[in-house]
């Protein structure tokens, strides 16, 4: 029998406030200009509220822009980040 609480399980991320399917986010919106979260879904990284929820908390931290009501495409930082320049540890979350 397995006794491996599931809640005790730590996620490989690299910053407290992050998720596993943000680096697969920002990595798809560099393939592609203004994503929403239905492209997201469709790409089979996660389900589209859960997406929308990700990139809000994205945008929050400057990795994604919005650009309209549920379209977001990645910043400069954003690529930074993915280039391994920026640390998310020292994103600070910009309460709208």
């Amino acid at each position: 029998m397995d006794d491996t609480n599931p809640d005790e399980y730590e996620w490989d991320v690299p910053a407290e406030w992050m998720t596993p399917v943000d680096d697969d986010i920002l990595e798809l919106m560099t393939e592609n200009h203004i994503f929403d979260p239905d492209h997201i879904e469709e790409e089979d990284v996660c389900r589209a509220p859960d997406a929308a929820y990700r990139c809000r908390e994205l945008a929050k931290r400057g990795l994604l822009k919005k650009q309209a009501i549920g379209m977001y495409d990645i910043t400069e930082l954003g690529e930074q980040y993915l280039a391994g320049e920026v640390d998310p540890t020292e994103l600070e979350a910009d309460d709208e």
